[in-house]
């Protein structure tokens, strides 16, 4: 007689709603929850190997693309934990291999969260709090050279903020987002983003706005760590065309970054530094050109080429995507379309989706001298998601002409009915969810 066929497990977007309903907080900064599981956990995070802790409000995702390339072209192993995820919930967990990483597969996920979930028995935590310690978990069974983690929201209480003594911790451009949780002024957010400081260990900081790097230099000091800040202790500038970083220890003329736009240039300036400021393990100059030239980070600025959503689009037209959804992050944004424009000139359509929490006046101005053409869209399948009404209203205050659309594929076959002397540039943005959304919709997730 045969045996029963094995069941299959269940997805994991079953285990993944079963842990979010252990608490009814969407966010709750708190770390009490993190320490009791990883106490019971018998603390993975007190064995893993050396981590680099990175904060900021934008710029965190690209600078940990940059410090992974990097050390991967040094032949490390490099564990990653980022978040949120765009497609799939595995891609926030990267396993340091030779010769790269790996996102962690459905298996070894569903049984690390599930070991979690059996050992916080029934108490209540967050989701982002459970997934973190499954994170160490399978970082603590996997040997590994360095680890690269990234905060989630804030970093004092953020539950990454339990490593005592990382290797170094860095703190990305802070600007203002998710103050109802960090606070409504520069200052308090950067207090809070300056919370992962530890004693004695290297801070690593991006170019700030005076009040916030103030708020930073007073946590080094507070923390006796040696502070490396970019237009103090390193630069970084674009000469013909080539990125040249120099510090006390020297220059290097590297090639352009591959992702596109001069903020990246400046977050690649922070992962060099970061790397040039900490002594565990030697970089040589050769490994920080092929890391800089083949880091990739999608939903940044990303040129969609092929796929089931550029098909859609008017015929020669030029689609890109980006997940940036504060009025810093549109600030960037807009200024690599301007770069665009200078290179090859063509009408710009931004199609916009955006949380209902977040600043849409304040994100569309920096498009108002690009464009006058917006398409508002609802993200799909996300509580808390921004009408396209009122995403439009605020589009009308600024003096653009705007439409609503059903969708972001309803909008490009919309666009793709219009006619055009020169094939427009459209730019997909507003929001990491509606960027993953797009990216599954194309055909093109990340991997």
């Amino acid at each position: 007689m045969n045996a029963p066929a094995a069941r299959p497990a269940p997805p994991l977007g079953e285990l993944i709603a079963r842990l979010s309903a252990l608490h009814p907080e969407r966010i709750d900064l708190d770390l009490e929850r993190m320490h009791r599981l990883l106490e019971r956990l018998d603390h993975p995070e007190r064995k893993l190997p050396p981590v680099i802790h990175v904060a900021g409000t934008n710029g965190k995702g690209s600078t940990i693309a940059y410090l992974r390339a990097i050390l991967e072209a040094a032949n490390l192993r490099v564990h990653v934990y980022t978040s949120p995820s765009l497609v799939r919930i595995n891609e926030c967990f990267r396993l340091g291999r030779p010769g790269g990483g790996v996102l962690v597969g459905d298996d070894e996920l569903r049984s690390a969260l599930e070991h979690c979930e059996r050992f916080n028995a029934g108490a209540p935590i967050t989701i982002f709090e459970i997934e973190t310690a499954a994170a160490f978990l399978l970082f603590a069974q996997h040997p590994a050279d360095v680890v690269l983690l990234e905060v989630g929201l804030g970093g004092r209480l953020d539950a990454t903020n339990v490593i005592d003594a990382p290797l170094a911790t860095v703190i990305a451009p802070v600007s203002m987002d998710h103050t109802e949780y960090l606070g409504d002024t520069l200052m308090k957010i950067a207090r809070e983003k300056a919370g992962i400081i530890k004693r004695g260990v290297p801070v690593i900081c991006a170019e700030q706005p005076p009040e916030a790097m103030a708020v930073i230099e007073q946590g080094a000091k507070r923390m006796h760590a040696p502070l490396h800040s970019a237009g103090e202790g390193w630069h970084v500038n674009v000469e013909r065309g080539r990125l040249v970083y120099q510090d006390d220890r020297g220059l290097m003329d590297l090639a352009a970054p591959k992702l596109f736009g001069r903020h990246q240039f400046d977050n690649a300036g922070l992962a060099i530094a970061t790397l040039r400021a900490q002594n565990a393990f030697r970089i040589e100059p050769a490994a920080f050109e092929a890391g800089i030239v083949n880091a990739e980070w999608p939903a940044r600025m990303q040129r969609l080429a092929a796929g089931t959503l550029v098909e859609q689009a008017p015929q020669g037209s030029e689609l890109w995507l980006d997940g940036g959804h504060n009025a810093e992050g549109g600030r960037v944004a807009a200024a690599a379309l301007g770069d665009l424009e200078e290179r090859v000139s063509r009408p710009l359509v931004v199609i916009a989706g955006m949380m209902a929490n977040k600043d849409a006046g304040g994100f569309l101005a920096n498009f108002a001298g690009l464009t006058r053409h917006i398409v508002a869209v609802q993200i799909p399948d996300r509580d808390g998601a921004m009408p396209p009404d009122r995403l439009a209203d605020a589009a009308r205050a600024l003096g653009m002409r705007v439409e609503t659309s059903a969708s972001v594929e309803a909008a490009l076959r919309s666009l793709a009915r219009l006619s055009y002397e020169v094939p427009p540039r459209i730019l997909i943005t507003g929001s990491l969810y509606l960027a993953g959304h797009v990216l599954a919709a194309n055909g093109t997730p990340p991997g």
